[in-house]
């Protein structure tokens, strides 16, 4: 672990989290989050979108696109797959893991950024299998499949016991030369994301973020540093006795 990694986790995952005792038995929902990544220039850059001030849960703060499983996400038809790497992974610390729910994270995290961004991501062809109803029937109509060869799987996290909303949470990633299409209108004063913005991870640290997302931003330098291969180990947070513990998957 590299020291500004170590120096971010204890800043801002350090302080014991006291919960509520009414939310005590939430148990975490399964989610997925995308970080699309543009290395073309001098510094890496990452897409961060802005909640909307209204809303109840985390507002006005800039995240990553995200959200839980959809029925559709099981059964959606990709090109590639997962690495195996990767699968094994998602399937790590998991109770009844299997490689449909690994594959069903990926393709969420994928549909919830057009959700939330009208990014369409992937390649170019006709789906190799039938789409499901909803938000993955624009994937058909514009000609765009995911691509699962493309993601990689930066660290996994889980909210804290006593949060009104506890997720785990599976962080992954994927070049900005995915991006295949876009929908426009999906973002504004009246959306879940008000603003989007394309930022280097300096400039990014220093935006209003979730305390995870500080240390999510550090995870992915750290792994950029060590060479973004599938193979290098996946770290997974959870909390344990009071704080948060850093594995590697």
């Amino acid at each position: 672990m590299s020291e500004a990694l170590q120096k971010t986790i204890e800043k801002h995952l350090g302080p014991t989290l006291k919960g509520e005792r009414r939310y005590a038995g939430l148990r975490p929902k399964d989610a997925a989050t995308l970080i699309i990544l543009d290395r073309e220039g001098t510094l890496p850059k990452v897409l961060m979108g802005r909640r909307h001030p209204g809303h109840t849960f985390m507002p006005g703060k800039f995240v990553f696109p995200g959200g839980r499983i959809d029925l559709g996400d099981r059964s959606m038809p990709a090109v590639g797959a997962l690495h195996p790497r990767i699968e094994a992974a998602l399937a790590a610390r998991v109770v009844r893991a299997s490689a449909r729910r690994g594959r069903a994270l990926a393709l969420a995290a994928i549909r919830e950024t057009y959700e939330e961004t009208g990014l369409l991501l992937g390649v170019k062809q006709a789906a190799p299998g039938r789409v499901p109803d909803g938000s993955w029937t624009v994937f058909r109509d514009r000609g765009v499949t995911p691509d699962l060869g493309a993601l990689h799987f930066v660290a996994r996290a889980i909210t804290p016991p006593g949060r009104p909303r506890r997720f785990d949470t599976r962080f992954f990633a994927l070049d900005r030369s995915l991006i295949a299409g876009e929908v426009e209108g999906v973002t504004g004063p009246e959306c879940e994301l008000d603003e989007l913005a394309w930022v280097s991870l300096p400039e990014a640290r220093r935006l209003d973020l979730p305390r995870i997302t500080h240390v999510m931003l550090e995870e992915l330098d750290h792994r950029l540093a060590s060479g973004f291969a599938h193979e290098l180990p996946v770290p997974f947070y959870s909390f344990r006795h009071g704080r948060f513990v850093r594995e590697l998957l």
